[in-house]
């Protein structure tokens, strides 16, 4: 079975830096209190107040995984902590392509995957996990921050205790590893999965549907002209 160690530490720039200087073996998962230079995917900043929010990273050696399957270790680490927030909330929440958690049209949780090949394979994959859990109000310009104590009405969380909630369902699937699986839950509860919204790319503003989120992680819509569109990461925006 898949056990995590977990460090604690005060403050860090980041949990991922954190863990590729100090740590190179084992399960394990650093939980911060406060990062001084947190990021979301790209330049994107991650505003998170002092010892309010779960800040943490998971180091995993996921041997089995080849390169060309890596966005099964995204699926599965947005699985596990989806499960999570519908363990504690009562509004469900869903997976914005490719791994932002939503709930109603609020970003809960950010996730930044940074994978280490060798050979063919993943030999390391580090997992930088934000939630906003007990955080009240935003200041920065993100669009649509909302946390759990937001959603639940007022009630705060005991952050520990949805740290190990999502290294639990995480460690579940890993131990019962299976693609198909954990492709079929990542698709059923995509944000926006069902009916004709906004989006756009390098061309400009289009109304689509979504096709797929292929297994190797590229997003296929279909327009309203029937034209079947698939893109990468960053390739295409969701718009509000």
């Amino acid at each position: 079975m898949t056990e995590f160690e977990v460090m604690y530490i005060n403050e860090t720039d980041s949990t991922n830096c954190w863990l590729r200087e100090h740590v190179s073996d084992g399960n394990v998962a650093v939980v911060a209190d406060y990062q001084t230079a947190g990021r979301g995917c790209g330049a994107n900043g991650w505003e998170s107040e002092r010892g309010k929010n779960l800040l943490f990273s998971v180091l995993i050696h996921p041997g089995w995984v080849r390169a060309g399957e890596q966005f099964f270790l995204s699926m599965a680490v947005s699985n596990a902590i989806r499960r999570t927030l519908d363990f504690y909330l009562l509004p469900r929440s869903e997976v914005k392509w490719p791994n932002d958690i939503y709930v109603g049209d609020g970003k809960m949780c950010g996730i930044l995957i940074e994978n280490k090949l060798q050979g063919n394979c993943i030999k390391d994959c580090i997992m930088g996990i934000g939630v906003n859990v007990n955080q009240r109000s935003f200041r920065n310009d993100a669009p649509n921050p909302v946390s759990m104590v937001q959603v639940a009405g007022g009630s705060e969380f005991d952050r520990e205790h949805v740290l190990n909630r999502v290294l639990q369902e995480f460690a579940d699937i890993l131990d019962h590893w299976d693609p198909a699986v954990i492709g079929r839950e990542y698709r059923q509860h995509l944000y926006r999965r069902n009916g004709f919204h906004a989006y756009t790319d390098s061309a400009g503003t289009f109304m689509a549907e979504m096709v797929d989120v292929e297994d190797d992680g590229h997003l296929v819509l279909c327009d309203e002209s029937g034209l079947y569109r698939r893109y990468a990461f960053k390739e295409v925006r969701f718009m509000s």
